[in-house]
């Protein structure tokens, strides 16, 4: 199966950090990242869109995509 996760964060070294854990968790880049302003809080934001093939499982939508 394959699996989808986007990613979201301020931009600062944590989002950084949260892409470099998915990727060195077999997730792959899928398409080019977003940046946009958060007037609510006034900060940037970033977001990135990861992929993953999982066999042997099943898709179901409880399961927690961050623990594949």
């Amino acid at each position: 199966m394959k699996l989808y996760r986007f990613l979201t964060g301020p931009d600062d070294s944590s989002f950084c950090h949260k892409v470099t854990a998915a990727l060195n968790r077999g997730w792959q880049l899928h398409g080019s990242p977003t940046y946009s302003f958060d007037s609510l809080n006034g900060t940037m934001r970033c977001g990135q869109a990861v992929v993953k093939e999982v066999t042997g499982k099943e898709y179901d939508p409880d399961m927690k995509l961050g623990e594949q």
